[in-house]
Parts: C-alpha cells; structure tokens; sequence
C-alpha cells in the first residue's frame, strides 16, 4: 500500500481527504502545520504530498520550498489543496514547486482521480 502525506490543519478537509485516499487504496499520514509536513515527508518518505497553503506556522508554499531543497525528497509530487482562487494563485503555488492545484471544497468521489491525473496516473 502506498503512502501518502496529508499536510491539513482543518479537521473537516482532513478527514475528508483521508476519506478518498483511503477508498483508493492509500495509506494515510498526516501533518497539521508545515514545519511538521516537512518533518513528515523526511522521515515518511511518502508517495506523494497534498499540501494545504494557509497552514499555521510556515505556510504550505514554504513547505513546499523546504522540501524541494532536501535532496533526499526533492522529487516527491505535492499537490495543494486550497481556497486560494484569486487571480495570480495557480501561478504562485506551481511556481513554489507543487505539481498540481486543486481548489477547496473538494468532492471526495473525484480527487483521487484528479490527482492521479496531475500524477500521470490512470
């Protein structure tokens, strides 16, 4: 089963997520700031992140830029999830290093498969 890292502070979208992950076959793990997303991803190594942007302490997009410069997981896909829509915000978060962006609320019967896209899954 592979892993996968949620880095999520509302309990609501967390357990949403985790729901659809879950039902693909996922195994979840979960961090609730940046700092420990970060943490997180060193030691768990993950398949691939979903990164939440408005995270207390460090925010997802500099999450993002920690974890892109540690060689060691460097390449591990992140996808954000985010309320973050305004004009300019797709552009910021893809150029931080996430490979995809997905706009919240997002409905837990396609994410997986829009991830999977962003992934080059099928």
């Amino acid at each position: 089963m592979k892993k996968v890292l949620v880095i999520e502070d509302n309990p609501d979208n967390l357990r949403l997520i985790t729901y659809a992950l879950k039902r693909a076959g996922y195994e979840v793990v979960h961090a609730e700031s940046g700092e420990e997303g970060v943490e997180k991803a060193l030691s768990e190594k993950p398949f691939f992140i979903i990164m939440d942007i408005n995270l207390p302490g460090i925010d997802g997009l500099e999450a993002t830029k920690r974890i892109r410069a540690l060689e060691e997981i460097k390449n591990i896909p992140i996808i954000a999830i985010t309320s973050f829509a305004m004009a300019g915000d797709r552009e910021r978060i893809l150029s931080a290093g996430c490979n995809g962006y997905l706009e919240k609320p997002i409905d837990p019967l396609t994410v997986v498969e829009s991830i999977h896209k962003f992934l080059k899954i099928s």
